[in-house]
This record gives structure tokens, sequence and C-alpha cells, in this order.
């Protein structure tokens, strides 16, 4: 059983992200985290090793991937391909449970290296 504490917590200025399954929380292959990103944030252009599935439970978020941009709401899923530029918009506040493979790392253009996700760690 995994519980929510405060030190899984992580506060950007776009958004909240708690960590819930993640190896250092005992998962051996899955990290999976809730985000809630406020209404008119949006997220850096950022692309990520690993596979990533959104499922979305309150309010709805613009993604432009891949050259397109999408409505997500809340109710459906977002599978997000690794390697590809994305970017995501909080056209209002929306609610999400991420999963991916634990070892995924961000890259963002113009930066040198990767980023580990520290709520997926």
């Amino acid at each position: 059983m995994i519980s929510v504490s405060p030190e899984n917590v992580t506060v950007t200025p776009n958004a909240t992200m708690t960590g819930l399954a993640a190896p250092s929380r005992g998962s051996c292959e899955l990290s999976s985290w809730h985000v809630v990103m406020p209404a008119g944030s949006t997220g850096p252009e950022h692309s990520v090793s690993r596979e990533q599935v959104w499922t979305l439970t309150a309010g709805f978020l613009e993604v432009t991937c891949e050259g397109r941009t999408e409505r997500v709401t809340a109710g459906q899923a977002l599978v997000l391909p690794p390697d590809v530029p994305r970017r995501i918009h909080a056209a209002e506040t929306f609610e999400a449970y991420v999963a991916m493979r634990a070892d995924g790392v961000v890259t963002v253009p113009g930066e040198e290296g990767t980023r580990v996700l520290p709520w997926a760690r």
C-alpha cells in the first residue's frame, strides 16, 4: 500500500505533482502520479524518453504534440509517445493521473542533458 505524504509532493510554477507508485515507494518498473494544473498555466515544451498515459479526472487540457493541438477532457485518456516534443496547457484547471516506466527522463529544447522527474523516482 502506498500512501500520499508531503515529501512526495512537488510544486512547480505550472503544476503540482503528487508521487504515487515509484521505485522509492516500492514499485519496480512503473511510476504513477497525480497532476493538478491551474487554469492558464502552460508547461514548457519538452519530451520524455518513455511513453506516458494521462487519465483526466477533472477539467480539460490542451496538448500540442507532433504539430497538432488536441483537447482532452475528464474521462478521457491521452497516450503520449516517447521522445516527441509536447506542451501541456490548462485552459481550465485540470487533474490527471499519469503512468510511465520509472526510468523516464525529460529533455528540454535548448538545455543540455536530461532531467529526472523527482515525483516518478
